[in-house]
C-alpha cells in the first residue's frame, strides 16, 4: 500500500494479483484501446443510474484504462469532467489514468462493490488525488471478475457533486459488472 507522506492516509492498496490480470487482460484483448460496444454500455450505465460520468476500466500495473467512457457531452475524451471541475481541474483524464487515481484499484484489490456518496467524508478517499485534479465527489463501482476468477477492472460512475446511490445503486452497479462480465465471456467464446 501507498501512503500520503503529508498526512500518513492510506492511498493506493498493493496490487499482488496485477501480473494475472495483464495477462489475462492480453489473452482477452481488453484494455489497450477505446471499444465502441463498452462506450455504449458506459452510456447505458451513465442512463440507468443517472450519474453524468460512466467508464469501463481495465487495470494493469501501472495505469486504468477507460475502454469505455461515456461523457455528459456524449463525448469520450473525458474533457468535460474537467470543464465540470473548473477551478479545481488541471488533469485531462481521458482514456487513461495513473493506476493512483481514482477508487477503481481499491474495487480490484476488494474484490468487491464500493459505494462513496461523498467521497470527502471517508478521509481515506478524500485525499486522492481525483478530488483535487478532477473534482470528483462521488464514486460508485463494481469489479469485472472473469470466470477463471481474476478481477479485470471495474465498472464505475462518478458525480462532481455529492450523490445517494444508497443500496438500489450499489444493487444496479452489481448487477451491471455481472451484465457486462457475460457480455465479456460470450466475446471469449467467440474468439475460440
Amino acid at each position: 500500500m501507498t501512503y500520503d507522506p503529508a498526512g500518513h492516509q492510506l492511498l493506493t492498496p498493493v496490487d499482488e494479483e496485477a501480473p494475472q490480470r495483464v495477462m489475462r487482460l492480453h489473452e482477452l484483448g481488453l484494455g489497450e484501446g477505446p471499444d465502441p460496444e463498452f462506450d455504449e454500455f458506459a452510456r447505458k450505465l451513465a442512463q440507468t443510474t443517472g450519474a453524468p460520468y460512466a467508464m469501463v476500466n481495465f487495470i494493469s500495473e501501472t495505469r486504468q484504462y477507460f475502454a469505455g467512457l461515456y461523457t455528459p457531452s456524449g463525448s469520450q475524451t473525458g474533457s468535460d469532467l474537467d470543464s465540470a471541475a473548473a477551478a479545481a481541474a488541471t488533469a485531462e483524464p481521458g482514456r487513461e489514468m495513473d493506476r493512483d487515481h481514482g477508487y477503481c484499484p481499491h474495487v480490484v484489490v476488494r474484490r468487491k462493490a464500493l459505494v462513496l456518496e461523498d467521497v470527502c467524508d471517508y478521509p481515506r478517499f478524500a485525499g486522492n488525488p481525483v478530488v483535487d485534479e478532477i473534482g470528483i465527489r462521488s464514486y460508485l463501482g463494481a469489479p469485472l471478475i472473469d470466470h477463471t476468477g481474476t478481477a479485470l477492472g471495474t465498472i464505475c460512475v462518478v458525480d462532481v457533486e455529492p450523490r445517494p446511490w444508497g443500496r438500489p445503486g450499489l444493487e444496479t452497479i452489481k448487477s451491471m459488472a455481472a451484465e457486462l462480465m457475460e457480455r465479456i465471456h460470450q466475446r471469449e467464446g467467440r474468439l475460440e
